[in-house]
C-alpha cells in the first residue's frame, strides 16, 4: 500500500465540496493562494487507519474548458500536480448537471471517485439514485456522502485511497462518440498530436484535441508557443469543421460535442441509475417559491425591496455599536490629549492615528452586519436569484449577472464599501467580466461618499434632498454600467460567458455558517484596511501640519492677539468679544498654516488647472486628501475653510459656510458631486483592486476614473455657467 495519497477535492460550486473538505480535514487546513493569481487554495491533511492523505479543494468550477480562472486553476492542478485519485463531489439532487464535470474528469482519464452528495435532500424530492448500478456503468467508485454532517466520509476516504492504489496514477481516459463529423475530424487531430508529441507526456491527445476544438484559449495559447506549425494545423481542421457544422447542421461543435455529452449522461440515468417517486412527482417547494421571486414583474420588486430592507437593517442596527465605538475612541482621544503636552507627537497621536484608526473602525460595524445578512441570503439560495434576474440587463453592457452584487456591496443601494464590493468580484469567472466589474465597482454611493453628498445636498439642495440623493444613486448606477459597456467594447473586447449559475434548492443557514463567513471577511477587512488607513492618516497628518509657519509669521498672529486684548477690555462684553477676535484671529492662522503646508502648496499648484471644474485650493486639499480616503473629505473641507475640525455627523457649520461662501453655487456642488462620486479610488480600494487583479489596472482605474470624473466635472460646471 502506498506511504501517502493525494487526493484531490473537485465539483461544481454550491455542490457541498468545501463542506466536505472541511469535514475530511477538519482544523488540519493551510489556506493560500496559487501562485499569480487571487484563486484561494485550501490543502489538508486526513489519517486513515495509519495512512496519511493531502487532500486539495479544488476551485468549484461548472466544466474543465477555461471559462474562468477558477475552471483555469482546476485543470492545471489535474494536468501538473497529477494528484492520484480525484473525488468529484456531486449536488446529487442535480445529477444529471452535476455529472456533466465529472463525464469530463472521465474523458480527461483521471482516477475519479463519485460522491454523491445531499443525499438526505435527494431522498427529500423522492428521488432514488442507484449508486451501484452507476459505478458499474462508468466504471469507477460511487459513494452516497452528506457533507454538512459528515455522513459517509470514512467510506468516501477508503474508496478514494483504495481507488488510488488500485489505479497507481494510471491514466484511463474515457472516449465518447460525438457524432461521424467530429469523431472523424478528432481521429485526424489526435493522430497529428500523438505524431508531434504535443502535451502527450501530461494529458491524452485526444483530450488536447477536444479542448482545440472547443475554442480554449489557454490550450490553444500554449500549442502555439510549443508547437507552433503544428497548432497551425490543428486550428485549421477546427476551423474546416466548424464551417461543415454550421452548413449541414446548423451548429458548432463546441455545441454538439455539449450535447452528446448530455446525451450520454441521459442514456446514463435512465438505465435503473435514477427514478422518481410517482408519488412525489409535483412541483417542490423550491419551484413554488421561485415562481414568486423570480418573477418578470414581481421578483425584481421584491429584490429591491430585500436590499433596501437589507441595508436599512445594516444602518439602523449598526448605528449603537458605531457610537460606542465613536464614544471609546473620543474617550481615548481626550485621554491621550490629556497625557500629553502640546505638540507634534500629539498632534500626531490624535490626529493623526486614533482619528485616522477611528474612522475606519467606525464602520466596521456596518461591515459585519451587512456580511451577516449577506452570507444568510448566499446559504439561503436567494443571491443566485438576484444574479438570474439581473443577467438579462447586465449583459447588454457587457456584464455578467454575478456582478450585482460586486456592486450593491460596494454600495449600489444605501452606502457599502467598495473594498469588501471590490473582493466580491472573485465570483465572476470570465477575467475581462470580472476587470470591466472591478474597474466601475467604485462608483457606487459607498459610506465613505455619502457624508460628501449629505454636506453638499444640504448646503444647495435643502428643500429636495431625498430625490437629490436617490439622483445620485441612480447616476451611479447609470455611469457603471455604461462605462462597463465601453470598456468591454475597448480594451476589455470579448464574448460574454455562458450564465450557468444554478439556481440551488433553498435551504436555511446554519448560524455557524453565516457567522464564520461573516467573521472571515470582516477579519480581512479590517487587516487590509485598517493598517493602511493608518498609515495614510499619518501621513496626510504631515502634509497638513509640515512645513510649519515660520517663526515671523507666527509671532504675526501673536501681536494680533495681544492688540485684541487690549482692544476689547473696554468694551461692554469683553470676555465675549475677545473670544470671537481669538477664535477669528485662530482661524485665520490655521488658513495660513495650512497653505503654507506641503497639502496647501499641493492645492494652490492644482488650482489652474481645478478651476476649469469650479474647484478652488481648499477643495483641492480635500479631493487629495479622498485619495487616501474618502471618509477625510469632510473633515479636511472643515480645516480648510477655517472652522477647525469637522466631523461628518457635525457638518451643519460648513454646509452654512459654502451656502454663503461667493466662491460656491449650486452649480459647483453639482460639479463636485459627480467628481467625488467617479475620480479616484480611495487608496484601500486601489490596494484591494491590486490583489484582485493585478497593479497596472489598479493604477489604470485610479487614473482613467479621475480623468473621466474631471472631464464630466468641468463639463456641468462650464455648462452650468453658460446657462447661469
Amino acid at each position: 500500500m502506498a506511504e501517502n495519497v493525494t487526493i484531490a477535492l473537485a465539483g461544481n460550486p454550491n455542490s457541498g465540496k468545501t463542506t466536505m473538505f472541511n469535514a475530511l480535514t477538519g482544523s488540519r487546513q493551510r489556506v493560500g493562494n496559487y501562485p499569480g493569481v487571487t484563486v484561494e487554495r485550501k490543502e489538508g491533511t486526513v489519517i486513515l487507519n495509519g495512512l496519511h492523505a493531502d487532500v486539495v479543494d479544488l476551485p468549484g468550477c461548472y466544466s474543465l474548458t477555461a471559462y474562468s480562472m477558477e475552471e483555469l486553476v482546476a485543470r492545471q492542478v489535474l494536468v501538473e500536480e497529477r494528484p492520484d485519485v480525484v473525488v468529484h463531489v456531486m449536488d446529487a439532487t442535480v445529477l444529471e448537471r452535476s455529472l456533466y464535470l465529472g463525464v469530463q474528469l472521465l474523458e480527461m482519464g483521471v482516477p475519479v471517485v463519485l460522491a454523491l452528495n445531499m443525499m438526505d435532500e435527494t431522498k427529500k424530492r423522492g428521488l432514488r439514485i442507484n449508486a451501484g448500478k452507476l459505478s458499474k456503468l462508468l466504471g469507477v467508485p460511487v459513494v452516497e456522502t452528506v457533507g454538512r454532517t459528515g455522513q459517509g466520509k470514512k467510506e468516501l476516504l477508503q474508496a478514494a485511497i483504495d481507488h488510488a492504489n488500485q489505479r497507481k496514477r494510471q491514466w484511463l481516459p474515457l472516449e465518447l462518440s460525438y457524432g461521424p463529423d467530429v469523431d472523424h475530424a478528432l481521429l485526424d487531430m489526435t493522430t497529428r498530436i500523438n505524431a508531434a508529441g504535443l502535451f502527450t507526456d501530461r494529458q491524452p491527445a485526444r483530450w488536447t484535441a477536444i479542448k482545440y476544438i472547443e475554442g480554449d484559449e489557454q490550450v490553444v495559447a500554449e500549442g502555439r508557443k510549443a508547437a507552433p506549425e503544428v497548432s497551425k494545423e490543428l486550428e485549421a481542421m477546427v476551423a474546416k469543421l466548424s464551417d461543415h457544422c454550421q452548413k449541414t447542421l446548423n451548429a458548432y461543435p463546441d455545441a454538439i460535442i455539449a450535447d452528446y455529452r448530455y446525451g450520454f449522461i441521459s442514456a446514463l440515468l435512465k438505465q435503473g441509475v435514477l427514478e422518481r417517486d410517482s408519488l412525489r412527482e409535483r412541483i417542490d417547494i423550491t419551484d413554488k417559491v421561485d415562481r414568486v421571486l423570480t418573477h418578470r414583474v414581481f421578483g425584481p420588486l421584491i429584490m429591491l425591496a430585500v436590499l433596501y430592507g437589507m441595508f436599512k437593517i445594516t444602518f439602523t442596527l449598526g448605528e449603537y455599536p458605531m457610537g460606542w465605538l465613536e464614544i471609546a475612541f473620543g474617550w481615548l482621544s481626550d485621554t491621550v490629549g490629556n497625557a500629553l503636552a502640546e505638540g507634534p507627537l500629539r498632534s500626531m497621536l490624535v490626529s493623526g492615528v486614533i482619528d485616522g484608526v477611528g474612522g475606519v473602525m467606525g464602520f466596521v460595524p456596518l461591515i459585519l452586519i451587512m456580511f451577516l445578512m449577506v452570507s444568510a441570503l448566499e446559504d439561503l439560495g436567494y443571491m443566485a436569484r438576484m444574479a438570474y434576474m439581473l443577467d438579462r440587463v447586465f449583459r447588454i453592457f457587457g456584464l455578467h449577472g454575478c456582478s450585482v452584487m460586486p456592486f450593491v456591496i460596494s454600495g449600489g443601494i444605501a452606502g457599502g464599501c467598495a473594498v469588501p464590493g471590490i473582493m466580491a468580484t472573485r465570483t465572476l469567472k470570465s477575467p475581462k467580466e470580472k476587470l470591466a466589474t472591478l474597474l466601475t465597482a467604485p462608483f457606487m454611493t459607498c459610506g465613505a461618499k455619502i457624508p460628501v453628498f449629505v454636506l453638499l445636498v444640504a448646503a444647495f439642495f435643502p428643500e429636495n434632498a431625498a430625490i437629490t440623493m436617490f439622483a445620485i444613486t441612480m447616476f451611479a448606477w447609470v455611469m457603471a454600467l455604461l462605462v462597463s459597456w465601453a470598456l468591454r467594447s475597448t480594451l476589455l473586447r470579448g464574448e460574454s460567458t455562458p450564465f450557468v449559475m444554478e439556481l440551488p434548492p433553498y435551504r436555511l443557514p446554519t448560524l455557524r455558517g453565516v457567522l464564520t463567513h461573516s467573521f472571515e471577511r470582516t477579519w480581512a477587512y479590517i487587516r487590509k484596511a485598517g493598517t493602511v488607513i493608518l498609515a495614510i492618516s499619518i501621513l496626510l497628518w504631515a502634509a497638513m501640519t509640515y512645513p510649519e509657519l515660520p517663526a515671523e509669521r507666527t509671532a504675526g498672529f501673536e501681536t494680533m492677539r495681544e492688540q485684541a486684548v487690549a482692544e476689547t477690555q473696554t468694551m461692554a462684553d469683553a470676555e465675549a468679544a475677545l473670544e470671537e477676535r481669538l477664535a477669528e484671529i485662530d482661524n485665520r492662522e490655521a488658513q495660513a498654516a495650512l497653505r503654507h503646508s506641503l497639502a496647501g502648496r499641493v492645492g494652490g499648484a492644482l488650482e489652474p488647472v481645478s478651476k476649469l471644474a469650479g474647484f478652488d485650493w481648499r477643495t483641492n486639499i480635500a479631493l487629495v486628501g479622498g485619495v487616501a480616503a474618502k471618509e477625510v473629505i469632510v473633515s479636511t473641507l472643515g480645516t480648510a475653510y477655517s472652522l477647525g475640525e469637522v466631523e461628518a455627523e457635525e457638518a451643519e457649520p460648513l454646509s452654512e459656510r459654502l451656502a454663503t461662501d461667493p466662491q460656491w453655487s449650486a452649480i459647483t456642488a453639482i460639479s463636485l458631486i459627480v467628481f467625488v462620486l467617479l475620480y479616484a479610488p480611495c487608496f484601500v480600494t486601489v490596494v484591494a483592486m491590486a490583489k484582485e487583479s493585478s497593479w497596472r489596472w489598479a493604477t489604470f482605474s485610479t487614473i482613467f476614473n479621475t480623468a473621466l470624473a474631471f472631464a464630466m466635472a468641468t463639463a456641468i460646471y462650464q455648462f452650468g455657467r453658460l446657462l447661469s
